[in-house]
């Protein structure tokens, strides 16, 4: 059971940004986030997207530091990824 934060590598709006997200369940994720306040806004079906100045205070809150591939993989694991095309067809 693990809240999980990949790099910072994905630019948007003059940011870097990365992915927190629970290898255990949403339950577990959305609690964490709103501790670590993580604004609501920022949750994307399976995932937070996270900009790189949180990154420390996430890490120090308990959040895993891994690599994409391997919070990927925990994503897919854990039975909660949603797959590209699922995103494309929700609302």
């Amino acid at each position: 059971m693990a809240v999980l934060v990949d790099d910072p590598i994905w630019p948007a709006h003059g940011r870097l940004w990365a992915h927190l997200v629970s290898d255990t369940g949403l339950d577990e994720l959305h609690a964490f986030a709103s501790a670590a306040n993580v604004p609501a806004r920022s949750f994307d079906r399976d995932h937070y997207d996270v900009p790189a100045e949180m990154l420390p205070a996430l890490l120090a809150a308990g959040a895993e530091h891994v690599g994409g591939k391997e919070l990927v993989r925990r994503l897919i694991d854990s039975g909660l990824r949603v797959k590209a095309r699922e995103r494309r067809s929700l609302p």
